[in-house]
């Protein structure tokens, strides 16, 4: 491989890591979207396309093992590979987690905790994925530290969201075992939602990280 066809395949798998994220985000606000509105038909179509994801996935690997094993980059350019790699694999991970939201909306009964809003915090998430990939592509750094303490702020959302519906379930009055039974699986289901969507967060924070360390070699967010 030249050097001019190596330089192009640097950016190239730079572009195809930002179209994958591109196809990551547009999944996690249809199962958001799929959520909202009981959209049984749109969640299939989340569930079903997470195929592809996998597939892109393997496919940059694939490059990126390639990168390594071909031409044994040095400095910079080692660390651009070796934080794409990471990277590809938390967005893998983010399209998982827009699945698991499909089949909670398919497993949804009825919304019974209208104070706990779930969109709000997926917009959230959604956000910090799209910042986290920008300061990827523009090696902005200062967004990378900024999105760690946004990190913070979703925690906090998360937990107060957690809290409400764990003091909504205790107050409740029910008078059958059908009502309890079906009282569970709606807060098991919410709860669940709520948990995946720190995770999301989290993950956002991990391509920051990785972003960190791939321009200024520094460490300080990965953990």
């Amino acid at each position: 491989m030249a050097r001019k066809s190596y330089q192009e395949k640097l950016t190239e798998l730079r572009e195809d890591i930002l179209y994958m994220s591109e196809v990551v985000m547009e999944r996690m606000r249809m199962g958001l979207d799929a959520l909202e509105q009981k959209d049984d038909a749109l969640a299939r179509e989340v569930i079903e396309g997470d195929g592809e994801i996998n597939r892109m996935y393997l496919d940059l690997e694939q490059d990126c093992i390639e990168l390594l094993a071909l031409q044994q980059p040095v400095a910079s350019d080692l660390r651009f590979i070796a934080a794409s790699f990471k990277i590809i694999t938390d967005l893998e991970r983010i399209a998982d987690l827009a699945v698991n939201l499909g089949d909670y909306t398919l497993n949804a009964k009825e919304d019974l905790f209208p104070d706990v809003d779930v969109q709000e915090m997926g917009d959230l998430t959604l956000a910090m994925i799209e910042d986290a990939m920008m300061a990827y592509d523009t090696e902005d750094t200062d967004a990378c530290r900024e999105l760690a303490d946004r990190d913070d702020d979703l925690d906090h959302f998360a937990e107060r969201a957690s809290e409400i519906v764990v003091r909504d379930l205790i107050e409740r009055e029910l008078e059958s075992p059908a009502e309890v039974e079906a009282l569970l699986q709606d807060v098991s289901r919410l709860l669940l939602t709520i948990r995946d969507l720190e995770r999301v967060g989290d993950h956002a924070v991990n391509i920051a990280a990785r972003t960190l360390y791939m321009v200024e070699n520094d460490d300080e967010l990965i953990y």
